[in-house]
Formats: structure tokens, sequence, C-alpha cells
């Protein structure tokens, strides 16, 4: 994707789709009979947010045989349900000059150290200050493939999680890293501080991922719509109600490592949708750092490594609980 910028429309994309709307019909199963419509189209579409899909019934983009229906309507099997997706809106995905901490780059690929905070791309009610609007800004080519709402990304990180990111600058680059990251050949190592002191010094969380039963905005382990979720996980020092962790990732589910902490009942610092109410550190999310990268570059082949340090909210948490450690002993 070049990056248009000019003196009279500088720092934004150019925009070349015309947005349409598209429509998909299906029949109820017996399944599915006696359930509520909302919740059949959010089981139907997990990707969509129940509220989202309410508003397409309540604005009439939903018919159950042909007529207009409510979101409480009972499904019946064989009911022929007809949902109409609306074009999305025309959106301009800004160049902003927001500080990067550039790693390394080339022609081929940038590796930075996103900041805990920074979202990674625009996606609806946030388009500015994210990673993407950064590189629009610093980068005069990035890679197509993901559109221009994420032009360069091929993975992500959460917000509020911290350190090692690869984005691409052309579309033979993104080919690559993606493929060495589906295929695990691209590994990423983590840093966390989690609750508790986990006994054992190593172990493997294999527990499948899928989106939670009542809250649409979080995951969890659940074997009813979820894939395959493996973490591997390593102690690198205890403390007193708390450990500091390694952890390696064998899949790549949103939020994995934050819902497996939770799940073996050790959920990282600081974390707001899986962690403790009750915050006794001073960090803006979760103590949870990318601190390392390898990959073969996508031109050459040589295998390369990339590290950031510890972020000074996790180093200063570290430091308080090795100074309450030499006081327990």
């Amino acid at each position: 994707m070049k990056i248009k910028k000019n003196q009279d429309r500088d720092d934004t994309v150019e925009q070349n789709q015309t947005p349409v709307s598209h429509t998909t019909s299906f029949a109820a199963t017996d399944e599915e009979q006696g359930g509520r419509l909302d919740v059949l189209l959010t089981n139907r579409f997990p990707e969509l947010s129940r509220s989202h899909l309410q508003k397409l019934i309540a604005g009439k983009l939903v018919t159950v045989n042909g007529k207009a229906a409510k979101a409480n309507y009972k499904a019946q099997a064989d009911d022929q349900i007809m949902i109409t997706f609306p074009a999305a809106k025309p959106i301009e995905i800004v160049a902003e000059s927001i500080p990067l901490a550039i790693l390394y780059e080339d022609a081929d690929i940038i590796v930075l150290n996103k900041a805990r905070g920074m979202v990674v791309h625009p996606a609806a009610g946030n388009y500015q200050g994210t990673l993407v609007n950064a590189l629009l800004e610093h980068c005069t080519d990035l890679s197509g493939i993901n559109g221009e709402i994420r032009p360069g990304i091929v993975h992500r990180l959460d917000k509020d999680t911290s350190g090692v990111m690869v984005a691409a600058k052309n579309d033979r680059a993104h080919l690559d890293l993606a493929e060495q990251i589906k295929s695990r050949t691209a590994s990423r190592k983590y840093l966390a501080i989690v609750h508790g002191n986990i006994a054992e010094e190593q172990g493997i969380i294999n527990a499948p991922i899928g989106r939670h039963p009542s809250d649409r905005k979080k995951m969890a382990v659940t074997f009813s719509n979820s894939k395959e979720a493996i973490t591997r996980f390593r102690v690198v020092e205890r403390f007193v109600n708390y450990t500091f962790v390694e952890c390696r990732l064998q899949t790549g589910r949103t939020h994995q490592i934050r819902v497996h902490m939770q799940y073996i009942d050790h959920p990282v610092v600081g974390d707001p949708k899986y962690g403790p109410e009750k915050k006794r550190f001073a960090i803006a999310g979760q103590a949870l750092h990318s601190a390392e990268l390898s990959l073969r570059h996508p031109a050459t082949g040589e295998t390369m490594i990339f590290t950031a340090p510890l972020p000074d909210d996790m180093a200063a948490i570290l430091n308080q609980l090795k100074t309450s450690k030499r006081e327990e002993q």
C-alpha cells in the first residue's frame, strides 16, 4: 500500500472502495427452536456483539419468514431468517506524529516496542492515536493485505500489553511473516507478573478458549464454540503472593495468556478484565509484556531476535516485590 500524502490532504490514506451492504439467510435448525432471535444470531455470528445484532433487529434489518421480528421472538425450526448487514461508513485513517520506539527497520519490516495503552489499529469509535496512525506518518510504504484499517499489521498486542511487534512494509513480507506466525516458526516470549505463588516450576495450560458465555466483551475457557489454546509457562522468580513468569504461546487466541492465567487462579496483576477489582500496584493495565520476538527475515532468510526491555511500570512492581521479599527473609 502506497501512503498518499500531499499538502492539501496530507496524512490521509486514499479511499478507493465503495462500501456495499450484503444479505445472508439461513433456516433455523431444530436445535435453535425456542431460542430468542438475538441469542440465536449471536451464536451464529460470534464475531458480532449481541447489542450490535439487537440494533440490526430494531432497525428491521432482520426478517423471519419475510417479516421484521423482535429480539425476543422465539425461533421455530425451519424459520427462514434473513439478515442485512448495512454498508460500513467510509472512514479516513489519519497519519499522526506519534513517537515510536523503533527497534529495527529496513525496506521490508519495522519492529517496534509498543507502549502500554496504545491501540494497535483503528476500530469503530476509535480512529486516532493508534499504532497504525503512527506507522502511516513514519513509513512511506506499508503492506495493504489487511486493508486500510490495518495496513502493515501482521499480528497484534492488546491495548494494555506492551512490547515487541513487527509490521510489514510490503505484501511479500506480510505473507511471509503471516505464514511464520501461523506455523509458529516465528515465536514470542512474554513476561508477566501474576497473583499468587505458582506451585510448579513450569507447565502447559491446554484449555480451549472462546467467547465468554454471558459477557461478550470477554473470552473464557469453554468447550462451546471455542478453539484449541495452549500456553507454556516457566517461573522466573517467586515473591510473597506473586510470581514473575515467562510465557510462550503455542496458539494465538484473543487474550490467551490473560484468560489462561485466570483459569489456573493466577490472574495477571492489574488486569482490568480478568483480574481482581482491588489493585495494589500503580499500573494502567495488565502487567504483561512481549519481551522477545524471533523471526526469519522475509527477504534474506536470516534468523533475527528482537528484545524489548521491561517497561518502567513492571520494573517498579518487581522492585517493590523484591523489597518485600527481602524484608520477609
